[in-house]
């Protein structure tokens, strides 16, 4: 169990005189769901970037699986990431959008099938990705990064756009990937969604960690997740 981890050492980037990311470290490990929280621009998605190989860090590390993203060879098939979007042309269909996702990474076509039942966006495999609505989009997503069938399964802002049932099949869905020995890094502003299924959990703002243990030792004395933010921080917390 310990082999299959994330590990971010001394992580650091910055932009000018402006520090994104000061000095993060985190250790995931397997069969984890791992929350990284905290208000917007408090640092999350820059360190999601350097994780998944989109920025360089100014120092420090972040390995998956001991190896930096942009040394993974067919990296779909060890990792799997739903972030900033689908990122395709919204003329293109869902199914030409898994198609060509499935071929650059040499998976086999008959994955897409699997994945858009597991995501259930199966009668959306001929829409247009311009006509997807924003929790099909986000299932799209999800299912795109479901294609390699992949150790490590990294989400940024995953609950976004979806409807009541939505967010339950993701809960459901986050949890059985965890139970399979999938680790899960997750990134969201939206507390009381991370804390129905993450087993530790890291608040990060303005670029520093400033908080980190397992979920119940964070709740130790408090009510929710929101709570343990006013107390750190002595201010408000904008979903």
């Amino acid at each position: 169990m310990g082999e299959q981890v994330i590990v971010l050492t001394e992580l650091t980037k910055q932009y000018g005189n402006f520090t994104a990311v000061d000095h993060i470290r985190l250790n995931i490990r397997q069969g984890e769901i791992f929350g990284l929280l905290g208000p917007n621009g408090a640092g999350k998605s820059s360190t999601l970037r350097i994780l998944l190989g989109l920025d360089r860090p100014s120092s420090g590390t972040a390995l998956i699986g001991g190896k930096k993203y942009c040394d993974i060879e067919r990296p779909l098939l060890t990792v799997g990431a739903s972030f900033d979007g689908v990122g395709a042309p919204s003329d293109r269909t869902v199914f030409q959008h898994l198609k060509i996702a499935a071929a650059s990474n040499g998976i086999d076509f008959s994955r897409i099938s699997e994945v858009l039942s597991i995501t259930d966006i199966e009668h959306k495999r001929y829409s247009k990705i311009g006509n997807l609505f924003l929790g099909e989009g986000q299932r799209l997503g999800i299912a795109t990064a479901l294609l390699g069938n992949p150790q490590y399964l990294i989400f940024d802002e995953p609950t976004n756009g979806l409807d009541p049932s939505g967010i339950r099949w993701f809960r459901n869905f986050i949890r059985e990937q965890a139970s399979n020995g999938k680790t899960v890094l997750l990134s969201s502003h939206i507390l009381s969604e991370v804390e129905a299924v993450t087993d530790k959990v890291v608040f990060i703002d303005k670029g520093s960690i400033i908080a980190s243990g397992t979920l119940h030792n964070i709740l130790n004395g408090f009510d929710n997740l929101e709570d343990v933010f006013f107390h750190l921080t002595g201010g408000d917390y904008d979903e």
